[in-house]
């Protein structure tokens, strides 16, 4: 793994990296191969809030992670956690669905001779669709789509582009600005 770690508002001192890179890279193990793109770490400072991301592109998939705490090496341990499940439900996933060679599930290796599995009764893996919501798209341009939003009280709003004619999202971002999801 070769880390591009970068620091706001905090200075990435050597023993931060060591760590950063000693818990990140506990992740190679789930691989079959060496990651040889660029593993993103971002450790922030807001306040008295320490934050950090982690995103790792592969060539079919994107790992991203973001974990907040009081304390910077805690946010680490917290989003390497992350990340660790959601290797392990996607392992899971791909077991169950894809057999074939060349898929997804050749990125993934046996950790201590014998493939990682995750229980069906583990809640924490399990998807389960609680409620189904269906409702007519409205022709409207992203503006009116983010009142409709507000006026809802939600944090994303569906509706089809009256320019493009697709489907689209509008959606809350943490820092208070809106976002907006377009298909190509």
């Amino acid at each position: 793994m070769k880390f591009n770690i970068r620091g706001e508002n905090i200075e990435v001192t050597p023993a931060l990296r060591d760590y950063v890179e000693k818990k990140v890279g506990r992740l190679e193990r789930y691989f079959n191969e060496d990651i040889t793109s660029d593993v993103y770490v971002t450790l922030k400072v807001t306040r008295d809030e320490h934050s950090v991301e982690v995103t790792i592109p592969m060539p079919k998939l994107l790992l991203r992670a973001e974990e907040k705490s009081l304390d910077m090496y805690a946010s680490i341990d917290l989003v390497v956690e992350k990340l660790e499940r959601q290797i392990r439900k996607y392992k899971t996933k791909i077991n169950r669905k894809f057999r074939q060679d060349g898929s997804v599930k050749q990125l993934f290796q046996e950790v201590n001779g014998q493939a990682e599995e995750t229980h069906e009764e583990e809640t924490d893996d399990k998807i389960e669709i609680v409620r189904t919501k269906r409702f007519n798209l409205k022709p409207m341009d992203a503006e009116e789509a983010v009142l409709q939003m507000d006026l809802l009280g939600h944090n994303f709003f569906v509706f089809s582009d009256a320019e493009t004619q697709k489907v689209s999202v509008v959606y809350k971002r943490k820092d208070g600005r809106y976002g907006l999801i377009q298909p190509e």
